[in-house]
């Protein structure tokens, strides 16, 4: 389909919108009209203000005229005078595809590429182009695989596919607002009415009767219904437009791999899903690993710490990249699986370009670490920079001290209630002492099979859970009293190394194997403590 069709079914879809829109409205005002026949007084006028607030919605979404830009994505800005190597590469490349090169370039933060336009005249003029590069895509590729992916994005442009775009976006995000609207609406009717039925059953209890059983489910009903009807459009909307954006793919597939050559950019496939799971696990386990203690790992190192993690797990890096996603993300994804562009790709004859731009794509940039430190400065929240900067090891001590110094297990809570005191390792471990364990394990929160269950049964269901938090509290002990050294690694897990760990040590004999069998002695049938006591140091005198 070539891109004047494509732009003709854009067009039809989006005018689809606005006749169902027309429509809904025409049955409104019908239905008001029909109403008024038959119905006068105080039940009219309510039709009308029910009318009215189901039209607000459908009108909003009719005269949200502006196409979204992509001007709130974080990033920064970069000139031909800050990075001359890389817009060099970008202007050369845009000379291959045949098209214009972009404006502007933004390094963002993101594990991605893309392209923008913003058109006039529904799509049908150009306008000024943008390329969004993100600094962790680039962290993980080679410059070959840089120019494969960078010479797909251009495949769109010759293609008129960003200036498509417009009339496909303005279409999906009307909707998508109008669907809100309607759900907000129903979900403050919800809201309201559980309201009222609380405040009425309150009234009820003060009155000594029974309290009724909340029921919102009806609440908003006629909301959601229109929310409905707007989304079963919407289905249909991704449905037709999918189709397009995924020939858009592969034709911008076959343009990289012609410009960039076939193995570069079949690679750069294979590699931009496991830069995705890699970076949101080195975001989750290691960026943000210091935001509850208020620590941020050295400057430029948020987004630089990136690289290092990549070079130390190669070679489980390596097993996810033969294990390509098959299937789409979602029924409406505009991009075919990823797969399917790789065998499509390398079905092409060999073209003996397997050589060429091995260097690293982010030697590219003329000060790596300028460029990290001014990308935290523009996607980070102000109040996130002002938290103190500290080295990894550091940062994950700091962390580890904060998070066990505030724990509060299941154990913690059952204990605090069964004793009426704090929930102190002393205190748990007196309870053991005398007997009542068990009686404790009765305060936990418990499955329907535990509540249930007698005996030895019973201790067999709660031990587990008992298990992990006394372990928890033990090290929550040994922390507030600075005796537990936690060691950062990128390879691994961090690890935690117990008092009297010494190097010598095996596992079966170090002190993580002693910790273990003192907890399970102390969560035997028969309970000992004093394994557990014995690796807890004296308590501080207290001052006279």
């Amino acid at each position: 389909m070539g891109a004047t069709l494509r732009a003709l079914r854009a067009l039809v879809l989006l005018c689809g919108f606005y006749l169902l829109s027309l429509v809904l409205l025409a049955a409104l005002i019908g239905l008001d009209i029909a109403v008024f026949d038959w119905v006068h007084g105080a039940a009219a006028v309510k039709i009308a203000i029910v009318s009215v607030l189901l039209a607000i919605p459908v009108v909003r979404g009719m005269f949200m005229l502006r196409i979204p830009k992509g001007e709130g994505r974080p990033g920064i800005e970069v000139t031909e005078a800050d990075e001359p190597r890389l817009w060099a590469l970008v202007r050369e490349l845009a000379a291959a595809t045949g098209t214009r090169a972009p404006d502007r370039i933004l390094l963002t933060a993101e594990v991605n590429a893309a392209v923008s336009e913003e058109p006039r005249l529904l799509g049908l003029l150009p306008g000024p182009r943008r390329l969004y590069l993100g600094v962790p895509l680039l962290t993980g590729l080679s410059e070959a695989q840089l120019r494969g992916v960078l010479a797909h994005e251009y495949g769109h442009f010759t293609s008129g596919d960003t200036r498509l775009a417009a009339l496909v976006v303005r279409g999906r995000v009307q909707i998508g607002r109008v669907i809100d609207q309607f759900h907000a609406s129903a979900d403050g009717k919800a809201a309201a009415e559980r309201a009222r039925q609380e405040e009425a059953s309150a009234k009820r209890v003060a009155k000594g009767k029974t309290a009724r059983e909340i029921n919102t489910r009806g609440a908003g009903a006629t909301y959601r219904m229109m929310a409905a009807i707007y989304t079963l459009y919407a289905k249909l909307y991704l449905r037709a437009s999918q189709s397009t954006a995924r020939a858009q793919e592969f034709e911008a597939d076959l343009a990289a791999a012609r410009i960039a050559g076939r193995d570069a950019t079949a690679s750069a496939l294979r590699e931009i899903p496991v830069l995705v799971a890699s970076h949101g696990f080195y975001l989750d386990s290691y960026a943000t690993l210091g935001l509850r203690a208020k620590v941020l790992p050295p400057r430029g190192e948020f987004f630089g710490g990136f690289g290092r993690l990549l070079t130390a797990r190669e070679l489980e890096l390596a097993d996810l990249r033969a294990e390509l996603p098959s299937e789409p993300a979602s029924p409406y994804d505009s991009h075919p699986p990823i797969a399917e562009r790789v065998r499509r790709i390398e079905a092409l004859p060999a073209d003996g370009r397997a050589e060429e731009a091995k260097g690293a794509a982010l030697d590219l940039l003329t000060d790596l670490g300028r460029t990290l430190a001014a990308l935290e400065d523009a996607v980070l929240k102000p109040e996130v920079l002002a938290f103190r900067r500290a080295e990894w090891q550091e940062l994950l001590s700091a962390t580890m001290a904060e998070g066990l110094s505030s724990v509060n297990t299941p154990l913690q809570r059952a204990l605090a209630e069964y004793t009426g005191q704090p929930a102190t390792l002393s205190a748990l471990l007196d309870v053991i002492d005398d007997g009542r364990l068990w009686r404790l394990a009765e305060k936990l929160p418990l499955s329907e099979e535990a509540a249930a269950a007698k005996g030895r049964a019973f201790r067999e269901f709660v031990r587990p859970g008992l298990g992990d938090s006394l372990r928890t509290m033990v090290l929550s002990e040994f922390s507030e009293r600075s005796l537990l050294h936690w060691e950062f690694s990128w390879s691994q897990a961090a690890t935690v190394r117990l008092p009297g760990w010494d190097a010598e040590h095996t596992d079966a004999d170090g002190p993580e194997a002693v910790l273990e069998a003192a907890v399970a002695a102390a969560l035997a049938d028969h309970p000992d403590t004093a394994p557990l006591r014995a690796l807890l140091p004296p308590a501080a005198p207290q001052p006279a």
